[in-house]
């Protein structure tokens, strides 16, 4: 055949058909996974992790080898432009001139990514598909003319034989004539373990040495594996390795574990550091991850503020247990205190005048003059105010435990929650103001709502924020637009989500 009539030849067939089913993580801090295919009516899934996901990989390609029909005789190799060895770059001559380094009957063949994130089925001949490494392939094309007359015509594919059953961790077979890629050895040996991409070897002694190795090695992966972090539990894991690899060291003279246990004892110490910033827990000298605008002991202060006032507030709805809230904070200590009118309508009340009206009505609450002078008063003259059940016994003991100087270091907290910029933009009402309040006071160390991460049950949030179930719906996703709240989610008994980063310094943390 002359290089005109293959080059001629090669024009008239048409590209194999190739597809390729990819496994890509959604993003940082996500455990889910997508699954897209490169057929353009496949739809793009999602799921909750990468062994599902990867599952999901699998059935999707195996049904479209189960639906695709034999490979076609005339197709040319879909390998061409992917570096296939059979395919050696241009030199300079025109590609058409070298056709013979194809051959054999067309095939299906099916390669897999070592690391499981892509699966790829072509079409191409069988001699490319006997040097892509790892390719399995499935029955041959039928030929695309008759045999010539005197020549025996070839052998039909075997009965039963279908488009190859594939997966991650099983072999195609395949059919009967069509070159297979390289046999792999007979015996297999077992996995080797490891840890930090080192192999344990089988012989280290003593055995419990290696056993504490490969068990390091299973908790480390499994710890890669959680949804959430725990520093505590990862500071621990990072001690235990320390100390196996200087005994490995130990007992193989290699000063490379030795380095290597060394650095694993300084992650230990900032993934300590790092858990005492979250928590609070901040030593001497050490400067706080968060910077939180209360202490440790000032948590539970203001969580028994806002305990006290679900108890005692004299009206109905979130208006009126928020001011209720905001001037408890300032009359805390003796039961007197300073208020300006800014202190009031900056709350995101209806009416305040009626409100305050109602309170001193009420004999809750005790000022001088009339609500409207309240109102009107200015930082350069306050308006003083009593709330006569705040006011110390003959004893001198009162409905709080802590100090004089605590109180203004409370309320300057609750009113940094409640004017927040993000909330006075949108104009906030009172009950998202006291939603923010009291979930701010109901985090882990991370800002995950309940105590341990868990959520907030809704009877207890009931008795801090006065609202059923579809208004507290409603303040949720105002929270969350004011990006206050994340990943909210409502069940039939919590309330689960994360306070986002920007508002961490303002939670106050359960103490576990």
């Amino acid at each position: 055949m002359t290089q005109a009539a293959a080059g001629s030849e090669l024009d008239e067939r048409v590209p194999g058909r190739r597809w390729t089913v990819r496994l890509d993580p959604v993003g940082r801090g996500s455990a889910e996974v997508r699954v897209s295919c490169g057929r353009p009516a496949c739809a793009e899934q999602r799921l909750p992790s990468a062994a599902a996901g990867r599952a999901a990989a699998v059935a999707h390609l195996k049904a479209h080898l189960r639906a695709t029909p034999a490979p076609r005789a005339d197709t040319y190799c879909a390998c061409r432009a992917d570096g296939c060895r059979a395919h050696v770059p241009d030199t300079g001559r025109d590609a058409r001139t070298a056709p013979w380094r194809c051959g054999g009957p067309v095939v299906l063949a099916v390669v897999a990514d070592r690391a499981g994130r892509w699966w790829q089925a072509l079409e191409c001949c069988s001699r490319c598909a006997a040097v892509i490494p790892g390719a399995q392939t499935a029955g041959p094309s039928r030929p695309s003319a008759p045999p010539a007359p005197g020549r025996p015509a070839p052998a039909a594919p075997r009965t039963g034989t279908t488009a190859p059953q594939f997966s991650d961790r099983q072999q195609v077979t395949a059919a009967t004539g069509v070159p297979g890629p390289r046999p792999e050895p007979a015996r297999r040996r077992r996995p080797e373990a490891r840890i930090s991409q080192r192999v344990i070897p089988r012989d280290l002694r003593p055995l419990s040495l290696r056993d504490e190795l490969v068990e390091l090695g299973g908790l480390f992966r499994a710890y890669q594996r959680r949804a959430e972090p725990d520093l505590s539990m990862l500071a621990d894991l990072q001690e235990r390795k320390a100390r196996a690899f200087l005994a490995w060291s130990d007992a193989s003279c290699d000063v490379t574990l030795r380095l290597e246990a060394q650095r694993a004892e300084q992650a230990a110490a900032v993934i300590r550091r790092q858990h005492r910033h979250r928590t609070g827990e901040v030593a001497e000298g050490e400067e706080p991850g968060v910077a939180r605008l209360l202490n440790v002991p000032q948590w539970e202060y203001a969580r028994s503020v806002l305990t006290h006032v679900a108890d005692h507030t004299p009206l109905p709805g979130a208006e009126a247990r928020l001011l209720v809230l905001m001037l408890t904070l300032r009359t805390a200590h003796t039961g007197t205190g300073n208020l300006v009118g800014q202190d009031v309508t900056g709350l995101g009340l209806t009416d305040p005048e009626d409100l305050i009206g109602k309170l001193t009505g009420c004999g809750w609450l005790d000022i001088p003059g009339t609500v409207g002078d309240l109102l009107a008063s200015r930082p350069e003259n306050p308006t003083p105010v009593t709330v006569p059940s705040l006011v110390p016994g003959t004893d001198g003991s009162g409905p709080f435990t802590f100090g004089r100087k605590t109180r203004p270091k409370l309320s300057g907290w609750a009113q940094r929650v409640v004017s927040d910029k993000k909330l006075r933009k949108a104009k906030a009402p009172a009950g998202i103001r006291l939603l923010a309040l009291t979930l701010a006071t109901s985090t882990d160390d991370t800002g995950r709502l309940g105590p341990g991460g868990q959520g907030i049950p809704l009877n207890t949030l009931a008795t801090r924020v006065p609202a059923d179930a579809g208004e507290l719906r409603y303040l949720m996703d105002r929270l969350t637009a004011a990006d206050w709240l994340a990943e909210a989610a409502l069940t039939d008994t919590h309330l689960t989500g994360q306070l986002t980063e920007r508002v961490l310094p303002l939670t106050c943390p359960y103490n576990e």
